[in-house]
Formats: C-alpha cells, sequence, structure tokens
C-alpha cells in the first residue's frame, strides 16, 4: 500500500469517528466496493443503501455524503483501471496482523453484503466468479487469531490479494453492465 492509502485509511477513521458512526473504514470501503462491483452506478441511489445498511438509517452530514461520493468515484475507476490499480481499504503493514486480517474480514464481509444488495441473481456470472464469491464468504469467516511470523504475513498477504482480484472481477463481469432500462408503458387499449 501506499502512504497516501495508508493515511486515508486513518482519514477515513477519524471521519467515521466524528460521523459517530460504528462501521470501520474497512467496512464501508468494501461495502461500496461490493455496491459498485455488482453494477450500481456511482450516480445512483447508493447513498440511501449505504445510510440504511452503515448508519441506521441517518442520513449523512453533507461533508460526509461529498466524502462519500468522492470515494465512489474513486473507487469505480480502480476498478475499472486496465492497471488493476484497486486496493482494498485496509490498514498499513505497520498494524498487528491480527487487526490487519480483522479489517479484512470486515471489507470482506460487507463487500458481500453491498454485493448482495445490488446483485442476487447470479445465474450470468462465471462459473470462476461464482466460486471466487465463495470463497469471499469463506473469507470473510477467518479467525483473526494468528501468528505474526513471516508465514502468517504470506498467508495474508496472498488473501487480501485473492480479494482485491475477487472484485475487479465482479466488477469487469457485473459491475459494468449497462442500466436497467426501465419499462416503457405499453398498455394495449
Amino acid at each position: 500500500m501506499t502512504d497516501a492509502k495508508d493515511h486515508l485509511f486513518d482519514q477515513w477513521s477519524q471521519w467515521l469517528e466524528q460521523e459517530q458512526m460504528i462501521i470501520s473504514a474497512a467496512e464501508l470501503h468494501g461495502m461500496l466496493t461490493g455496491l459498485l462491483a455488482s453494477g450500481e452506478r456511482a450516480e445512483g441511489d447508493w447513498l440511501l443503501m449505504v445510510a440504511d445498511l452503515a448508519n441506521e438509517g441517518s442520513a449523512f452530514s453533507k461533508p460526509m455524503v461529498e466524502r462519500l461520493q468522492l470515494l465512489a468515484k474513486a473507487i469505480r475507476a480502480e476498478l475499472a483501471s486496465e492497471e488493476l490499480l484497486f486496493q482494498p481499504l485496509l490498514p498499513n503493514d505497520d498494524e498487528l496482523l491480527t487487526e490487519r486480517l480483522l479489517a479484512l474480514t470486515e471489507w470482506a464481509q460487507c463487500f458481500l453484503v453491498g454485493f448482495g444488495v445490488n446483485q442476487q441473481n447470479l445465474k450470468s456470472a462465471s462459473s470462476d466468479l461464482q466460486e471466487a464469491l465463495q470463497d469471499m464468504a469463506e473469507i470473510a469467516r477467518l479467525s483473526p487469531e494468528v501468528e505474526s511470523g513471516e508465514d502468517d504475513e504470506r498467508a495474508y498477504y496472498e488473501v487480501s490479494e485473492y480479494v482485491r482480484i475477487t472484485a475487479i472481477m465482479c466488477f469487469n463481469e457485473l459491475g459494468q453492465m449497462p442500466p436497467a432500462q426501465t419499462p416503457t408503458n405499453t398498455t394495449i387499449h
């Protein structure tokens, strides 16, 4: 992760605390990513969904709305990047492995929540994507109780990379679908 991304995690944690929201920065980022990766448009009614899911239905303050809109646009741009720029918003590598793994499982859980709210029919998804989402559900249930050895660090990196690629894969398959067409009135008289 870059220094800017490290700072962004801390900044979002602070903003969420100021807003008295009980969701973590990792959870919020995972939820937004799940919504966008499943086809929700950055311009859509996703703010209402996020308010319901992350803020007990309460409206966000104006500064938080602006921050969330910028974050959603950044996530969408990163997911769409041909350079695979997308990174889950997680604590930096200086944090304890248990804290990073907890944040990763929270990110995965909330990704699945955001994804499931918007994309409930996976019949059109490839078998690879369906399998990756099942793996994501398993990752969401991982226990953060691990040692901080070299093998555990490597395993954490591999799992976080798998989560990152799964989010990009979801977006590539489902997130770029054209918006659903609203039916025109076809009443026959």
